[in-house]
């Protein structure tokens, strides 16, 4: 039976103190996001218990509740109820709080999962594409050379060519700055004409001179940082310039302004110093995995099902991404995430076998049919492995274990879609799809086939059924 959201959401404002009580909020894939102005008036044990409520997270500054694949209904449910969203005060910047050290970490946090939780479906979008037409010619069916098969491997190309423009899009409503002027902005990076400077020269070299001032010659398109911090300025740069000019010259001095200034500040600094933080944590990674070797791979495979509970899991999308258009695979996070999501769905099986409580056995198929075939692992996690404590041991284990063996069978996502039964075709080696192919297939059933079995050996206290 669908649920009334219009009434869940009601709800959940009521019980985290009411209209007034919130200053903003926003959602990403699955998590409404609330900015609350008094904790204390949050009566967490109630939304908890809300009917349709999975979870909830207090983390980052943002009061996170877990609401699952209907998300975006719930939201527009809580927009009827007040001034929220990107109408905020907050949101407009008319509302400033006090800066401190742990504020300033949580803002960087938000800036990134809120600009990139939005591009997501765009970016999985152009990856499946990508993977079908790399299956297509593995298969013989389509010619690497013909026209076809280059069509429709730009069509799945375009999402990540044109990323700047996408993060400058998503950043802008963040940073409430205006859109249009972000993305020609982030659109200068990547004119041809400019490429064309840039790409003159090896990268890190002097491209061209801007009224004398070098500018270093870097490759923009793919990347996130630059155009998520340039926005960023912007904000800044946008306020500044409406309060120096007249009202009867705003509608053309304001914007030209706007362009002269920030234009130049972009490709002259934050573009360079956002590709050489982009590289550095690359670097890191690199550093880590050249180190630990397999386990890299293992530990970021139990830890991600953590990670995802904090909502921490989309600040790895911007290296998965630049990783990604520097190598063309990426060895550390993505592996780990094929036992990480799969033990979710053995664990919910696992509970679904085992349960006397219908409602229960109903979440636990729904969550592991999620898990397993989307890879959307939230309703495995807080309607189950959370939810019952114990089955989130087996998970994690799981996670560590498959995590090893994806390392040591050196397995790398040519793309970024959530690993699930589905979509293992991501980290077919195009070089040796043999192996490639038993080595998914075996970490895949292992996943499974570990998470059932360890959760039916610790065991979890099975729910009454009235609860």
């Amino acid at each position: 039976m669908a649920k009334d959201y219009a009434a869940i959401s009601k709800k959940i404002v009521e019980n985290i103190g009411g209209v007034e009580n919130i200053a903003s909020v926003t959602h990403c894939m699955t998590r409404l996001r609330f900015v609350v102005k008094d904790e204390g008036k949050i009566n967490d044990a109630a939304v908890k218990a809300t009917d349709g409520v999975m979870g909830v997270v207090n983390q980052g500054g943002q009061y996170q509740i877990i609401i699952g694949n209907h998300v975006e209904e719930a939201y527009n449910e809580v927009l009827k109820m007040g001034d929220f969203g990107e109408a905020s005060q907050v949101a407009r910047g008319e509302k400033k709080e006090p800066l401190t050290l742990k504020k300033v970490g949580n803002n960087i946090l938000d800036a990134i999962v809120g600009t990139m939780s939005p591009l997501i479906p765009a970016i999985i979008g152009g990856s499946m594409v990508k993977l079908l037409v790399m299956l297509l010619g593995m298969a013989g069916v389509l010619s690497a050379d013909g026209e076809t098969y280059k069509i429709l491997n730009t069509i799945g190309d375009a999402a990540f060519y044109f990323l700047p423009v996408m993060v400058a899009a998503s950043a802008s409503k963040k940073f409430n700055t205006n859109m249009f002027i972000a993305i020609a902005i982030a659109g200068l990076m990547l004119h041809p004409d400019f490429r064309t400077m840039m790409e003159a020269v090896t990268v890190g070299d002097t491209a061209a001179h801007f009224l004398g001032i070098p500018v270093v010659g870097v490759k923009y398109t793919y990347t996130v940082i630059p155009a998520l911090c340039m926005t960023w300025i912007l904000s800044y740069i946008e306020r500044a310039i409406d309060k120096i000019t007249p009202a009867v010259t705003k509608n053309f001095l304001k914007p030209m302004l706007i362009f002269l200034i920030a234009a130049p500040i972009a490709i002259i600094v934050v573009g360079p110093v956002g590709i050489m933080i982009g590289e550095g944590i690359s670097a890191f990674v690199y550093f880590v995995q050249a180190k630990l070797g397999f386990l890299a791979v293992g530990i970021m495979g139990a830890l991600w099902p953590l990670l995802v509970i904090t909502g921490m899991h989309r600040v790895f999308t911007p290296t998965i991404l630049q990783t990604i258009s520097e190598t063309g695979m990426e060895g550390t996070v993505m592996p780990s995430e094929i036992g990480a999501n799969l033990s979710l769905g053995g664990v919910s099986l696992a509970v679904a076998f085992k349960t006397k409580n219908s409602e229960l056995r109903q979440t636990a198929l729904a969550a592991a049919s999620s898990a397993l075939i989307a890879g959307t692992t939230e309703p495995a996690l807080y309607g189950v492995a959370v939810r019952l404590k114990r089955p989130l041991i087996a998970s994690l284990i799981t996670g560590f274990v498959c995590g090893c063996l994806a390392g040591m069978a050196g397995l790398a996502s040519r793309s970024m879609v959530s690993p699930s039964v589905l979509t293992g075709v991501q980290f077919i080696d195009p070089a040796n799809p043999g192996v490639s192919i038993a080595w998914i297939a075996g970490i895949s059933v292992l996943s499974i086939v570990l998470s059932f079995v360890l959760t039916l050996v610790i065991g979890f206290e099975d729910l009454p059924e009235e609860e």
